[in-house]
């Protein structure tokens, strides 16, 4: 039977020596968490908090983005504009009457911004008022 103290766990392990493959297994122990003291617990507890505090002051916001310029090659690709009353609308591939990022489902963000994410240009923000060949309408 197992001491109920401590768990084991063992696991596999290939060793190759002087031209051999063998199989061994290694112990590992698990520390059941009433074994920790409490002064440890609040340590880590104290790390885990500022690491959440850390990670959310890392987020990028859409004002921080560089804009999509019209000679981006990705734009280009997309046949991105900034202003979409320029595009012909029988050029389109979906003849919807008003096509514009801030009515696309792809772009993101708040409405009544006048750039926004795109998820067709990551890590950069489009006019609301541009246009690219990939619009869709919002559902």
């Amino acid at each position: 039977m197992a001491d109920s103290s401590a768990m084991h766990r063992y696991t596999a392990i290939m060793v190759y020596t002087s031209g051999r493959i063998r199989e061994t297994q290694k112990k590992f122990e698990e520390i059941p968490l009433s074994k920790i003291a409490r002064r440890k617990f609040i340590q880590l507890s104290a790390a885990a908090a500022a690491g959440c505090l850390i990670a959310d002051s890392r987020k990028v916001h859409a004002q921080d983005l560089p804009h999509l310029g019209e000679d981006d090659p990705m734009g280009q690709a997309m046949k991105y504009t900034h202003d979409s009353s320029s595009v012909d609308p029988s050029a389109r591939a979906n003849p919807a009457a008003d096509q514009t990022c801030a009515n696309c489902a792809l772009v993101q963000g708040s409405d009544g911004d006048a750039w926004r994410p795109c998820q067709i240009f990551p890590g950069k923000v489009v006019n609301a008022k541009g246009w690219c060949s990939v619009w869709a309408p919002k559902p």
